[in-house]
């Protein structure tokens, strides 16, 4: 039974690598995520955070245990399936923006739009106004080359809104940053929890980690510290 405000609950999480020895990257990982909340999951090279992000973005599976998205169980999904759950109800923030060169910025959040069968018109449509959104209206026709590295984060992060998703995963979205736009960025996510996004942000910063309203914490593929144990949720 899922918990009825939960957009995003991991279930005692197992993930394990087949080779020689095996590679254990999660032990048992448990946490949820209720709608409208900005968390940060944080820890060091090795701690699990990319495999974490795999499995809450449906990019993977676990090798035990249970993710759920927005009420839907990944065990029980097609690869299909899968796919349709990605491109209606998660949203994705890389450190490397994977924004693409050719296209303008415009363009390049329509194409966060491709899945879900809308004509271009209106994915065009719905990419300017994020792009307003993110104070990048000024540059809709800019080419993605041409764009400095915070406006690209900027991009990028109205890629992933631009279908209302019910949760945005963003990894590393400061990584590739100097600390002027790394500020940015952070305040721009902050401002879009407060619009009523739903945001998880990996990160090995601890201070950014410790700047969100909560912090889960991951060492050796156990959660070290979950900040809502404390009561800070």
């Amino acid at each position: 039974m899922t918990e009825l405000n939960s957009v995003l609950e991991v279930v005692e999480v197992h993930k394990e690598y087949p080779t020689t020895p095996p590679v254990r990257a999660l032990r048992g990982v448990s946490f949820s995520v209720a709608r409208g909340e900005l968390v940060s999951v944080v820890g060091p090279s090795g701690s699990g955070k990319s495999t974490l992000l795999h499995l809450m973005g449906t990019l993977d599976r676990p090798t035990s245990g249970e993710v759920v998205v927005s009420g839907y169980r990944v065990s029980e999904m097609s690869d299909r399936d899968l796919s349709f759950l990605r491109a209606h109800h998660i949203g994705f923030v890389f450190q490397q923006f994977h924004l693409l060169n050719g296209m303008t910025a415009l363009d390049n959040v329509a194409d966060g739009l491709l899945y879900t069968g809308r004509p271009l018109s209106e994915r065009r449509e719905l990419a300017e106004i994020e792009l307003l959104h993110v104070g990048m209206g000024h540059r809709l026709n800019q080419q993605a080359t041409k764009l400095s590295g915070g406006e690209r984060q900027r991009v990028a992060t109205a890629r992933a809104m631009v279908g209302n998703p019910s949760i945005i995963l963003a990894d590393e979205p400061t990584g590739n940053l100097d600390t002027k736009n790394s500020d940015a960025i952070v305040e721009l996510i902050e401002e879009l929890n407060e619009a009523g996004a739903t945001i998880v942000v990996i990160t090995h910063n601890r201070e950014i980690a410790e700047s969100f309203p909560r912090a889960v914490g991951l060492r050796d593929g156990y959660i070290e510290y979950d900040s809502a144990w404390q009561g800070v949720a």
